[in-house]
């Protein structure tokens, strides 16, 4: 299995499995959806008090080839691979200032990143292709930390609100060939984290499994 990093969206940073079936349904589970041990940056980007801060060069090569489209100063190092129900969350010594998330279907991995530092990852979960995710930049409308799905009578913890009809992340039993009527869903308690580290208005940019994948 041929792994890279490939640095994406609005500053996430992951380490995803080539050409690999990720997605609902898929036939084999990704053996290493993320590990910090090979990042495509370049050998100088060394883990430092747990992150991998990016030299000027590796962020210029990311900026030009268009995977970043604003600056990032660090992302998480992850010392293990990572599989469905795992997450890592680190905002120590992280400054205050604009947060955003990064999610990526085709690896199934979000990214949260904070004063351009991640502070969280996790492996997630995502529409099924009845009721596909949608993609784009969006925003967080609401935000509910006990809510429950009326439509489909299932519980939705600290649900962030993304569309107008309901398609939100919130905290979901992330498994292995699970899907999703839309939402993102992300570990229960990486979704506890998010909710406080997150606001109304905060951006979230959804990446597509497929380059045909509709955008909103």
């Amino acid at each position: 299995m041929k792994a890279l990093w490939i640095a994406v969206g609005c500053g996430a940073s992951v380490l995803v499995a080539a050409g690999l079936t990720a997605g609902p349904g898929a036939s084999t589970p990704p053996a290493n959806v993320r590990s910090a041990a090979s990042p495509a940056f370049g050998s100088t980007a060394m883990p430092r008090n747990g992150r991998i801060f990016l030299t000027d060069a590796q962020l210029r090569q990311a900026l030009k080839s268009g995977t970043v489209d604003r600056p990032i100063k660090s992302l998480l190092a992850v010392e293990r691979p990572m599989k469905f129900g795992d997450y890592e969350w680190n905002d120590a010594a992280v400054p205050a200032g604009p947060t955003w998330i990064r999610v990526d279907l085709k690896s199934q991995i979000m990214s949260v990143f904070r004063s351009g530092q991640e502070i969280g990852t996790a492996v997630i979960v995502y529409g099924g292709d009845n009721k596909e995710t949608p993609v784009g930049k969006l925003h967080i409308l609401a935000k509910a930390r006990n809510h429950r799905s009326s439509l489909y009578d299932a519980e939705m913890p600290d649900t962030l609100r993304l569309t107008g009809d309901g398609v939100s992340i919130h905290g979901s039993s992330v498994q292995w060939g699970a899907a999703t009527h839309g939402c993102i869903g992300v570990p229960l308690d990486f979704a506890e984290r998010l909710f406080d580290a997150t606001r109304v208005g905060d951006e979230v940019t959804i990446v597509p499994a497929s380059a045909g994948q509709r955008r909103s």
